[in-house]
């Protein structure tokens, strides 16, 4: 996937203006990516400890998928703010060890296995822009990859397991594995990822995890191989769209039909109640005081449906598509400065409406924020911030 590079925004000819009034606009465009610095300030210094290597309250696939943020925002910038946290995490000491278990570290969980994966290789796409060696990295990440490709088998027609246990196959263990899949085949060339990433394609689109509303359902009732009807959360309409955008390039964009699909459960989410006035809102979300709560794996769904929205529109590289996302993705941005951003720069857990006590703190919340910052300071802008 492409990054944009600099702060500075392409104006194109077309705009009529001139004087300061240019200047106004490039700070109102790419003015998220400042805000998403200073979130992602308040973030180490607030939650990172220095001497696990972890974030305090944090969880292995949060953290996981904090330090691909740090990355995705340092690649956005051109900066090298955050650049030494990989090497001295707890996850990044592990993939520089050729001698990791892997299977001991991630004690038979298979989608915090895949966002590991993510997270190595985003790391190694940050160390190979400035030059640096990247070789362990990638090598643990295709020994972890290996580790879950041996989770397939025909129970339910296919797919990979949530856990060792084998008890449960679930939407987001699967569409990480044909994103993983597809990222690792256009990463390597090895044509054993792209014939596992086209498997899970057909397995995926035919489970029936995906509803007559167009979102996927949390995963199947083994003892039916039927959709459960457990809770639909957002993060799961995203990364199935980032794992067909990733099929997409794997297949050379021959097949514009995998982006008709991605398009499906974006669209849904949009128009669901999985959002509020415009927002991103899970079930869990309140604002007051006294009522539900999400848990810290839940704080960060909403992030990481923008994260991969940001993921699609890099893979799908067409401008009329951007252009369907670009107002929500900058109400989302707005919604999280407006009403989930404290004087601090922490966020809160509920972007849908001003805190009333309900928000939640902590890493994994704050981690959802930056991201939807960084998608918005990219695609939430008109025009698009600069590739």
């Amino acid at each position: 996937m492409h990054h944009f590079r600099s702060l500075k925004l392409v104006l194109f000819a077309a705009l009529s203006v001139i004087g300061g009034n240019v200047a106004a606009l490039q700070r109102r465009q790419c003015s998220e990516t400042g805000n998403a610095l200073a979130i992602a300030n308040e973030l180490q210094s607030k939650y990172w400890n220095s001497i696990s290597g972890s974030y305090t309250g944090g969880e292995l696939w949060t953290d996981a998928n904090t330090l691909e943020d740090l990355h995705n925002l340092m690649l956005a910038t051109n900066s090298n703010t955050f650049g030494t946290i990989a090497d001295n995490s707890y996850i990044g000491k592990a993939a520089l060890n050729p001698l990791t278990n892997w299977n001991l570290f991630f004690g038979g969980s298979y989608d915090d296995a895949q966002w590991v994966i993510l997270a190595l290789w985003k790391i190694g796409d940050y160390k190979a822009s400035r030059g640096e060696d990247y070789s362990q990295y990638m090598s643990s990440s295709l020994a972890i990859y290996a580790m879950v490709a041996a989770q397939w088998d025909d129970t339910c027609g296919g797919g990979v397991w949530w856990s060792s246990a084998h008890t449960y196959k679930n939407a987001i263990t699967n569409e990480l594995f044909l994103l993983t899949s597809a990222q690792a085949y256009s990463r390597t060339g090895n044509k054993t990822y792209l014939q596992n990433a086209l498997k899970e394609y057909n397995w995926l689109m035919n489970s029936g995890m995906q509803g007559s509303d167009g979102l996927f359902n949390d995963g199947l009732d083994l003892s039916t191989c039927k959709n459960n009807n457990a809770t639909t959360w957002t993060y799961n309409q995203a990364v199935i769209a980032s794992g067909l955008g990733a099929l997409y390039v794997a297949t050379a964009r021959s097949n514009e039909t995998l982006l008709t699909q991605a398009q499906v459960s974006l669209n849904a989410t949009m128009h669901s109640s999985l959002t509020y006035n415009n927002t991103l809102k899970e079930s869990c979300d309140d604002a007051n005081s006294g009522g539900t709560l999400c848990d810290k794996d839940q704080q960060i769904f909403k992030g990481i449906w923008m994260k991969h929205v940001q993921y699609f529109l890099d893979f799908a590289n067409d401008a009329s598509i951007t252009a369907k996302y670009r107002g929500f993705l900058a109400l989302q941005n707005s919604a999280v400065i407006r009403n989930a951003l404290n004087a601090t720069d922490d966020v809160g857990s509920v972007w849908f409406a001003p805190d009333n006590g309900g928000s939640e703190w902590g890493p994994q919340a704050s981690a959802s924020g930056l991201e939807a910052v960084i998608s918005a300071a990219k695609y939430g802008t008109q025009p698009v911030c600069p590739a």
